[in-house]
């Protein structure tokens, strides 16, 4: 298979497994939302180590077919979400708050965007460049 095609393939799985993380953060977000009835920012933030974890362990063997060191990839992966997620909480608190009342499932929605476009690039370019392809398979 060429290169373009391998590029293209991997991209299409790793849109699929950002489909299903996705859904696992707003299902599991909805379910604190609104039947356990917690603070926005904790629903958020709960949904979202769900769904990080869910991704990373799919995109890492079926996506990226790495061999790498897990903790080592977990380590970057971490990294990312150090920046991440600080920034889109604040931004979800700031823009759900009483100033701006911005509905929370917009917010939420635009925030999955965001961090799946920005995740796929660091994913691919920092945590597994150079471990891409060699799991066996």
């Amino acid at each position: 298979m060429s290169e373009k095609k391998k590029e293209l393939w991997r991209s299409l799985k790793f849109v699929c497994f950002s489909i299903s993380a996705g859904a696992i953060q707003l299902v599991s977000f909805t379910v604190m939302e609104e039947f356990l009835h917690l603070t926005h920012w904790v629903s958020y933030l709960a949904a979202l180590v769900l769904s990080v974890v869910w991704n990373f362990t799919l995109n890492r063997k079926f996506t990226f077919h790495s061999a790498g060191n897990v903790p080592a990839a977990m380590a970057k992966v971490a990294g990312y979400y150090a920046v991440f997620t600080p920034l889109s909480t604040w931004w979800t608190a700031v823009l759900t708050g009483p100033e701006h009342g911005v509905n929370e499932y917009l917010v939420l929605i635009v925030t999955m965007l965001i961090n799946f476009v920005t995740e796929y690039l660091f994913d691919r370019l920092v945590v597994f460049r150079n471990t891409i392809d060699t799991a066996a398979k």
